[in-house]
C-alpha cells in the first residue's frame, strides 16, 4: 500500500500556514480537480487528487487534528490505526495508556480517572454530511437532521446486568479499572484488560442492551446553517457525538457542508460565475440583455461588436461569506450563439451579409485575420 503524502505538501503550504492560507489553498485545488471539471481520461487522476486535497484540508483545518498530525504524523489522525485520534478507550494506543496515568496530572491527558480509580474517556466525534443548495448557502437556513443517540436501557436501568443479577467487582484489578505493569525500572498503570477500565464485570449481560447499559436510538437535532457558508466547511454541535466511557464527556458532532451543483452558477469563494448566451445579432449590434442573479434578474448593456468569452462584472451580486464584510461579485461570461435550423430565406440573408462583410475587408473580422496570419506563419 502506497504511503500517504504529507498534508502540507498536498495543499502546497508551509507548516506554519494560517487558517486562511490553508483554506485558500484547498479551495484552489478543489476548483481545479473537482469531478465536474474533469472528464474523460483525466477524471480518475483528478478525482484522486480531489479526495487527497479534501482529506488534507479536513485534518489541517481542525486545530486538534492538526496538532496531533504535527506531533505524530498520519498515525496521529488515522482512526484505523492504534495511533489515530479515535477518541475511544485506546486513544493513542498502548504507549499512551501505559504512561497516561504518570503524566496525566501534569499534562491533562485524555484518559482521566474518577471515582475509585476508574478510567474515564471522552466519546468519539461523529460526522454528518449535509447537502444544501447554493441559495441556502447564500441565505442560511434552519434545518433538522436525524442523528444517533444513546438512552439508558429500560430493562437493566443502566447497569448492564440481566434483571435479577448485578455486576460484580473485577477480580483482575479489584475494582480499580487499572492494573500495574512493570517495565524495567518503571512501574506503570494501564487499563485493565478484563473489565476495560470499568472496575466491574457483568456475568449475565442484559438481553436488551447486551451489557452496555444503554440502547441506540435516533433523535432530531435543530441545526442553524449560517449565511455565506461554503462547500467543505463544518459546523460543530458540541456534545452530540458518541457518549463517553465510564461517565466521560460525550464527543462532538461535525456537520460537513456539501453544495449541490447549480444549474446556472458556479461558486468561487464569494464570487459567482455564469454563462450567458446572446444572439449573433445582439453581439454584433449591441443591446440590453437580462442576466440571472441569486436575488432575481438584472440588466446589462452589451456593446456593439461583443465577442464570445467577453466577461461582464456585476459588483456585489455574489455571496457574502461568513467572514466577509462585503458580498462578492457576479461574473457573466458571454457566449455568442450561432443560429440553427435556418430557412432558405434566412440562409440567403446570411450569405448576402457575408458577401457584404467580405467586401469591407479585414475591418469587420479583425480576430479572423489575426488567426489566419498566425496559421500561415505556422505552416510556413
Amino acid at each position: 500500500m502506497a504511503s500517504k503524502r504529507d498534508y502540507y505538501e498536498v495543499l502546497g503550504v508551509p507548516k506554519n500556514a494560517g487558517e486562511d492560507e490553508i483554506k485558500k489553498a484547498y479551495r484552489k485545488l478543489a476548483m481545479k480537480y473537482h469531478p465536474d471539471r474533469n472528464q474523460g481520461d483525466a477524471a480518475t487522476e483528478a478525482e484522486a487528487k480531489f479526495k487527497e486535497a479534501k482529506e488534507a484540508y479536513e485534518m489541517l483545518s481542525d486545530a486538534d487534528k492538526r496538532a496531533a498530525y504535527d506531533q505524530y504524523g498520519h498515525a496521529g489522525v488515522d482512526p484505523n490505526m492504534r495511533g489515530g485520534m479515535g477518541g475511544g478507550p485506546e486513544g493513542f494506543g498502548g504507549f499512551a495508556e501505559a504512561f497516561g496515568d504518570i503524566f496525566g496530572d501534569v499534562f491533562g491527558g485524555g484518559g482521566a480517572r474518577r471515582g475509585g480509580g476508574r478510567q474515564v474517556f471522552r466519546g468519539s466525534d461523529l460526522s454528518y454530511a449535509m447537502e444544501i443548495t447554493l441559495e441556502e448557502a447564500a441565505d442560511g437556513k434552519d434545518a433538522q437532521i436525524r442523528i444517533p443517540s444513546w438512552d439508558e436501557c429500560s430493562t437493566c436501568h443502566g447497569n448492564g446486568a440481566k434483571p435479577g443479577t448485578k455486576p460484580i467487582t473485577c477480580t483482575t484489578c479489584h475494582g480499580s479499572g487499572a492494573v500495574q505493569m512493570r517495565q524495567g525500572f518503571f512501574s506503570v498503570q494501564q487499563t485493565c484488560p478484563q473489565c476495560r477500565g470499568t472496575g466491574k464485570i457483568i456475568p449475565e449481560p442484559c438481553p436488551t442492551c447486551h451489557g452496555q447499559g444503554k440502547v441506540k436510538n435516533n433523535k432530531t437535532l435543530e441545526v442553524k446553517i449560517p449565511a455565506g457558508i461554503d462547500d467543505g466547511m463544518r459546523i460543530r454541535s458540541t456534545g452530540n457525538g458518541e457518549p463517553g466511557t465510564n461517565g466521560g464527556p460525550p464527543g462532538d458532532l461535525y456537520i460537513e457542508i456539501r453544495l449541490k451543483k447549480h444549474e446556472v452558477f458556479e461558486r468561487d469563494g464569494d464570487d459567482l460565475h455564469c454563462m450567458v448566451s446572446v444572439s449573433m445579432t445582439t453581439a454584433a449590434l449591441g443591446g440590453e440583455i437580462e442576466v440571472p442573479t441569486l436575488k432575481g434578474p438584472a440588466a446589462i448593456d452589451i456593446p456593439e461588436g461583443t465577442q464570445s468569452g467577453k466577461q461582464f462584472r456585476l459588483r456585489g451580486k455574489g455571496i457574502k461569506g461568513i467572514r466577509s464584510s462585503y458580498p462578492g461579485d457576479l461574473y457573466c461570461h458571454i457566449r455568442v450563439e450561432t443560429p440553427v435550423k435556418l430557412t432558405e430565406y434566412q440562409r440567403k440573408l446570411l450569405k448576402d451579409l457575408d458577401e457584404s462583410l467580405k467586401k469591407g475587408g479585414d475591418k469587420h473580422s479583425p480576430q479572423e485575420k489575426g488567426w489566419l496570419d498566425k496559421a500561415k506563419e505556422f505552416f510556413s
